[in-house]
């Protein structure tokens, strides 16, 4: 069996489950971890059993055998220097969302990796989410026939929200409604993107951080075959849904609808200590003692397996270019107060709605 040696850029929260999925895995041979937190880089290299426990994501490029990097490091600003440097050492790469921050940036990227000649794929986890493979499943046979229009809402708790505005200028479309701009592309494909019109709605997060940061976003997007789509997305739930990521989707269709409840209430644990609590509600998923809950690990699996078997990815990184135009065309339709045509005439800096 051929395997291959890794390397992790960024053991956090995404990160960690990265790196317990490919120790875990049989595909991989050596595991290598970059983490700038000693405490943190010490306590995933032990749980890993990695090779190598590095700070410096250059010293990763100097090992000669190395096959393939997953790159979960924040602030997301690092992403494009990153990627860019681990792409053009000829590496394979797996960058989570954003892709960059600005359009040229992922230009460039994807510019380098057919040059290169590697395998370049973007996080967009919900593609794993076996309820979401469903809806695409039901679209792609005509369960419902044809799509009329779709609505998906997103929002997460405040405390993770306080966390991402922290690090970060991007806004909740760029860093919440992205998974969910790139789930009904991918649905809806092969048709585009036409128009773009957003909103966005200010309240605690605003008041809490001090800067001009949105509680939600909601983005219209009309597509060129005339079915028109809204997504919604947030970051103020209360402290009542631990680490809860909350989604619903509704989708229809000429001949029926599909209702997709991800709402993440399914398993309820009562405390006299604690009170109620969700305790499996985030997006990535949590490990529970041998077992995975989540698509971040069915993701990560699929990276390592399209690296060792030559298989292609399922998200390109074209298709994270897309939904990254979308979501810049959401926030200068916020900025501008009016719709946004797509494709967009030029590369911009991101319409930074949080703190501009």
């Amino acid at each position: 069996m051929k395997t291959i040696n890794v390397g992790i850029i960024g053991a956090g929260w995404c990160g960690g489950i990265r790196a317990d999925t490919c120790a875990i895995n049989p595909a991989v041979k050596d595991l290598h971890i970059v983490e700038t937190k000693p405490e943190r880089l010490a306590e995933v290299a032990k749980a890993t059993n990695a090779k190598s426990a590095l700070t410096d994501y250059h010293q990763l490029l100097e090992i000669k055998d190395l096959d393939a990097v997953m790159i979960s490091a924040t602030p997301e600003a690092l992403h494009f220097p990153m990627a860019r440097d681990c792409l053009e050492a000829g590496l394979h790469v797996f960058l989570e969302k954003p892709i960059a921050v600005e359009i040229h940036e992922a230009d460039e990227l994807i510019a380098i990796a057919k040059r290169k000649g590697v395998k370049f794929t973007i996080g967009y986890s919900q593609r794993f989410n076996p309820k979401y493979a469903y809806v695409k499943k039901c679209l792609d046979t005509g369960a419902i026939g044809t799509p009329v229009s779709a609505m998906v809402s997103r929002h997460i708790q405040r405390s993770l929200g306080a966390k991402i505005i922290g690090r970060s200028k991007l806004s909740p479309a760029a860093m919440e409604a992205t998974h969910d701009l790139d789930f009904m592309l991918w649905c809806l494909a092969p048709a585009k993107p036409i128009r773009v019109y957003s909103q966005v709605n200010y309240g605690i997060m605003r008041a809490n951080s001090g800067k001009d940061v949105p509680d939600t976003q909601w983005i219209t997007v009309t597509m060129d075959s005339g079915m028109s789509f809204v997504v919604g997305a947030g970051w103020s739930l209360p402290p009542g849904y631990p680490n809860a990521c909350s989604t619903w989707i509704e989708m229809i269709g000429t001949d029926g609808a599909l209702i997709c409840d991800d709402t993440h209430r399914d398993v309820i644990l009562n405390t006299m200590k604690s009170g109620m609590q969700l305790p499996m509600s985030s997006m990535p998923g949590e490990r529970v003692d041998h077992a995975f809950a989540g698509p971040m690990h069915a993701e990560t699996v699929h990276f390592i397996e399209a690296v060792v078997c030559d298989r292609p990815v399922l998200v390109t990184a074209e298709e994270a270019r897309n939904v990254m135009e979308v979501y810049v065309a959401a926030d200068i339709s916020a900025e501008r107060n009016e719709p946004v045509s797509l494709p967009l005439p030029e590369s911009r800096p991101l319409a930074a709605v949080a703190g501009r």
